[in-house]
């Protein structure tokens, strides 16, 4: 009975959408989907999927959520979610959540009448949603890995096609090659005799990891030219480092995630010997810096992040940044909010870090 269901409901759909002006459009996975010219309601799935939505300011348009993103409400580590944590709350769950993989609830998306489902789901599942709704499905997956990776652009390029919000995609993409460029220009002089060299540790990538949690070629990092003394040619992004080979490295600077401090803790438990030979330990060089990565990127703190890896790495360089002014900056040209004070009470912060 349940499969006859939605099969009728497919059906249903896919009549509805023979009805209506169309315009062909090509997703991030380089899939034909046709869409209608005027869309009133949407739906999203899958990481970053609604971030984009909400970044484009549509998510008014929204006919329902899942139920990942209605925990936000006093939590700021998906920063879309926690601006609309009250909006979110009403709307009717359309999946779990969580991830790429296929976590839909296909006859409640079907019958909340979206006109189209944009999707962070794998390609596979991507498929598989497209089948079981017989709903245009477009896919607005992209990277979290670098600053701010040019499949986040493409992606919102995407979503502002469909959703006839060009302009406001374009003003984004706009505002990103600003703040790189000013990023860039402060310390692109800089030689490397005169940098400190850095490390970031307990980071955020497919959950919570300790200290040896890095990344090779860390956005923030890149963006400013710092030396990251996890770099390694052999990889881009996540992995995990050694103990003894970070403090063969012994960082000058180290930035931790202020979210996974309790990781941290365990593992200074557990390796006195190693923490209280690092230079940055020793000389009270340990700053915060919030993970950028929940769910995908959260574009605005890992743009937050770069100005804060220059303000502590190249003080002179950053001397008239004031985070709490470019983060209000940020966000609100994102969100249209700000809620960096928030940030603190909420425990993402940036700051120097003292663990006893």
């Amino acid at each position: 009975m349940k499969k006859f269901s939605l099969a009728v409901l497919t059906l249903c759909a896919a009549m509805v959408m023979t009805t209506v002006n169309a315009k062909t459009i090509t997703d991030a996975y380089g899939r034909t989907v046709e869409v209608p010219d005027r869309i009133e309601r949407i739906a999203c799935t899958g990481s970053g999927a609604l971030r984009i939505i909400t970044y484009l300011e549509a998510q008014h348009m929204l006919a329902g959520i899942e139920e990942a993103d209605k925990r936000y409400s006093n939590d700021a580590r998906r920063d879309y979610a926690y601006v609309n944590a009250q909006a979110f709350q009403a709307l009717t769950p359309i999946g779990k959540g969580g991830g790429t993989a296929y976590t839909a609830y296909p006859e409640a998306l079907i019958a909340t009448k979206p006109d189209v489902i944009f999707t962070g789901y794998s390609k596979e599942a991507t498929e598989q949603l497209a089948r079981e709704t017989g709903l245009p499905v477009v896919s607005v997956r992209y990277i979290s890995e670098g600053f701010v990776d040019e499949s986040f652009n493409r992606a919102l390029t995407i979503a502002g096609n469909v959703l006839n919000r060009s302009d406001r995609a374009q003003e984004l993409i706009d505002f990103i090659g600003e703040i790189k460029s000013d990023l860039s220009r402060r310390t692109n002089t800089i030689v490397d005799d005169k940098k400190v060299t850095a490390y970031t540790g307990a980071v955020t990538f497919s959950g919570a990891h300790g200290f040896a949690g890095t990344y090779s070629h860390f956005g923030p990092f890149d963006a400013v030219a710092a030396k990251n003394v996890a770099d390694t040619e052999a990889r881009t992004g996540y992995y995990e480092a050694d103990l003894e080979q970070i403090l063969r490295w012994n960082p000058q600077v180290i930035f931790l995630d202020p979210g996974n401090l309790s990781l941290v803790k365990r593992d200074m438990d557990n390796r006195k010997e190693v923490f209280s030979a690092l230079q940055a330990f020793k000389e009270g060089a340990v700053y915060t810096m919030p993970s950028f990565n929940n769910y995908s990127t959260n574009i605005t703190y890992c743009l937050m992040n770069g100005y804060w890896a220059g303000k502590v790495l190249f003080p002179e360089a950053f001397s008239d940044v004031d985070m709490k002014e470019v983060s209000a900056r940020i966000m609100t040209r994102f969100l249209g909010r700000d809620f960096y004070d928030e940030m603190a009470r909420l425990g993402l912060y940036y700051g120097k870090l003292k663990i006893e």
